[in-house]
């Protein structure tokens, strides 16, 4: 057997305490995969004189000098998540000549050109399995086994929390607050929760599957984002009556015509998709190629002990590369700088619930103020009556989303209108082209 690889851990919150505990259970198992053992050498932390689990032999240091100077150290592995000062410490771990593995998909999704371009500078690996989907395999798949694939489109539920909330809802009938509260309650959301309710936490990862994917560059200010907070009982009921769940996607669609479109939303799911019965705190990913038709990537998407495998599968793959001299640096390919979909010329069908006069008349006026804009109804039902009002819900056929902004604006300046509700995407295949 070689000598041991030593590592130096940046972090031991949820995921860095999973990493040690996790190696220290496999050690036997890791070593043989790896080809050599695999050893936790120093761990670095903001308090160096507390007391945690699995450090006992380690060395403790709230230097990051101690870690980056220790040439014994071949491995840093980044788990303290946030940008700063995680990017700056992997940037310098590259610049000694160590390889990274990070999960860190904020440094990832907006900086993820400078740590590829440093790391084919200093010729070191740079692995991010765990950046998403925590546990699933997804990087590697699409960086390695897909890769005779042209791939046209991914779409995921990334984010665990906002599936969780959006789970209960379906289940319960609850409101928005209440499963909000709950999530938090069992630590599935943090008390300030706007990273994932809003959308952010999985645009993140959105930018880095499209990366991938599309053999391009992705910023996270390139996607467009919607969360969750206005999704209602009455939205969560209208879908199951009309066949759909509601579930928070990321969706990433390459097309030779009008670019590369991503963008983050709720979106109203036929119940027969294979994302559909994706429930909890799980994860998926759903991946068509030209080659490969379609396949999916399911399992735990966050959490200790799923993302630390994620880490730890990384560190074996660099580990292989050091006892064989081999190790390759880790980016994304680009072949081609694609241009981006803008969100106005991106399609989709809508569901549209409205508050309007309850008079004689009234569903006319409404169809024919979306014709007017462009706007083909599917179909439109008067479901039942909000006080003296009427609720009206119409399914368009697929529009651009620049035609449903504007009949939203006209929809409001009618007097027989009292509110829009709602206007969430249908997410189902076009069946022409959408003008």
């Amino acid at each position: 057997m070689e000598k041991p690889i030593k590592i130096g851990l940046l972090g031991a919150g949820t995921v860095g305490s999973g990493v040690l505990q996790v190696l220290r259970e496999n050690a036997k198992e890791i070593s043989l995969k790896a080809g050599a053992p695999v050893e936790i050498k120093s761990v670095l932390v903001r308090d160096a004189k507390k007391a945690r689990p699995y450090m006992d032999g380690l060395i403790v240091t709230d230097k990051i000098e101690d870690i980056l100077e220790d040439s014994e150290i071949k491995i840093v592995v980044e788990l303290m998540g946030g940008l700063h000062p995680a990017r700056e410490y992997m940037l310098a771990a590259m610049e000694a000549g160590k390889h990274v593995v990070t999960a860190n998909k904020d440094v990832i999704a907006q900086f993820g050109a400078d740590m590829f371009d440093q790391a084919k500078k200093q010729q070191v690996g740079f692995l991010f399995e765990a950046s998403v989907g925590g546990g699933i395999p997804i990087i590697r798949p699409i960086m390695e086994s897909l890769t005779a694939n042209r791939i046209t489109e991914v779409m995921g539920i990334v984010n665990g929390t906002t599936n969780y909330m959006l789970t209960k809802m379906t289940e319960l009938g609850e409101s928005y607050q209440s499963v909000l509260k709950e999530a938090q309650e069992k630590g599935y959301a943090e008390a300030n929760p706007a990273a994932d309710v809003e959308g952010l936490d999985a645009a993140r990862k959105a930018a880095i599957l499209a990366s991938l994917a599309f053999n391009t560059r992705v910023t996270l200010q390139s996607v467009a984002v919607e969360g969750i907070t206005e999704i209602t009982p009455e939205d969560i009921d209208y879908a199951r009556q009309l066949g759909y769940v509601i579930k928070l996607l990321a969706i990433a669609k390459d097309s030779p015509e009008k670019g590369v479109d991503v963008r983050v939303h709720p979106a109203f799911l036929p119940k027969e998709h294979p994302l559909a019965s994706v429930s909890d705190v799980f994860n998926a990913i759903f991946i068509k190629g030209n080659a490969i038709g379609e396949a999916m990537f399911y399992g735990r998407g966050a959490g200790s002990r799923p993302t630390a495998s994620a880490v730890i599968a990384d560190i074996v793959s660099l580990a292989r590369g050091i006892v064989s001299g081999e190790v390759h640096e880790i980016g994304v390919q680009v072949l081609e700088r694609k241009q981006l979909c803008p969100i106005e010329e991106t399609v989709s069908a809508y569901y549209v619930r409205l508050l309007v006069a309850d008079m004689p008349g009234v569903l006319g006026a409404i169809a024919t103020a979306f014709g007017e804009e462009g706007v083909s109804l599917n179909s439109v039902i008067q479901t039942r009556k909000v006080g003296d009002l009427a609720e009206i819900v119409a399914i368009t056929h697929h529009v651009k989303h620049r035609r449903i902004e504007r009949a939203k604006r006209t929809l409001a300046s009618m007097p027989v209108v009292t509110r829009i509700s709602s206007v969430i995407r249908v997410e189902t295949p076009p069946t022409s082209e959408v003008e």
